[in-house]
């Protein structure tokens, strides 16, 4: 029998480095049904065990530092990695871990940076005094960062309420050091919604309708997962972007609608799961 393995395509490899969400909706648990489900091969490093819910987080424990960098050592040594997504971090010496972790393992693979600061429910996932670390180590010299309006103004140092604010904040934005910016506007008043896709020298808009649903958790973990199978796949970053937003609102309008609180998405969409119609 002939061995076919060496005649089949690798598949984008995406390493998420993010915490665990025991509820499955968010964090690690939708960040590799994400990448699955869009045709990408996830491998993850563990930062986080989280004891949570649809109606929110109630304990954290941190991985190890060094099982955490010895995570993406290892990954990285033996299959490789194309694409890099951070998520759930929690703290500065997290952050420089994986970040010296990354320039050991990884240098020079692409990073998308979900820069995760609050549970959906409200619970801090981002110690305070670790968002300039953030920015400094892992934001400067991403492929993308994709913050909601309350993360880009604490790395931003602004205010960002409205569109106007979106607009006017798209200076400090580039600021980051990141190749892009996805600046998401799912925090606005009222039933229009806009994401800012800022790049060096130009600003893409993308407007829609705000969906009526409490089935809304992992949104921002599906999201940057989504735009990092894509480059994975060797999708542009425009497309890739394009892609994941629309494979978003379809997990959300196709939601599995579980729980008491801020239900998951339907992650398995593309493939008929969970279709509420």
């Amino acid at each position: 029998m002939s061995d076919k393995s060496n005649t089949t395509r690798t598949p984008g490899r995406v390493l998420i480095v993010a915490g665990s969400d025991s509820g499955g909706g968010a964090g690690i648990q939708a960040d590799i049904k994400t990448v699955t489900a869009l045709g990408a091969y996830a491998m993850t490093a563990v930062t986080a065990i989280t004891v949570q819910n649809t109606q929110g987080v109630t304990a954290v424990h941190e991985v190890p530092l060094d099982i955490v960098a010895g995570q993406i050592e290892a990954v990285a040594g033996d299959i490789g990695i194309d694409v890099v997504k951070t998520g759930m971090l929690a703290s500065r010496p997290m952050i420089e871990t994986v970040a010296d972790a990354l320039a050991r393992a990884a240098a020079g693979v692409r990073r998308v940076v979900d820069p995760v600061m609050r549970a959906k429910g409200g619970h801090a996932l981002l110690a305070e005094d670790a968002a300039q670390a953030l920015v400094r180590r892992l934001v400067r010299g991403a492929t993308i960062v994709t913050p909601n309006l309350p993360e880009a103004e604490v790395l931003t140092g602004r205010a960002i309420k409205t569109i106007a604010d979106m607009e006017k904040a798209v200076d400090a934005c580039r600021a980051l050091g990141a190749e892009a910016v996805l600046l998401k506007g799912g925090h606005l008043e009222g039933a229009d919604l806009l994401d800012l896709l800022i790049t060096p020298d130009k600003v893409i808009r993308f407007e829609d309708t705000r969906i009526d649903t409490t089935s809304t958790h992992g949104t921002g973990c599906t999201l940057a997962s989504a735009i990092a199978a894509g480059l994975a796949r060797g999708a542009s970053l425009v497309d890739a972007v394009t892609a994941a937003r629309a494979y978003v609102r379809g997990a959300i309008l196709s939601a599995p609608r579980l729980g008491h609180g801020h239900g998951p998405l339907n992650h398995g969409h593309v493939f008929g799961a969970f279709q509420n119609g």
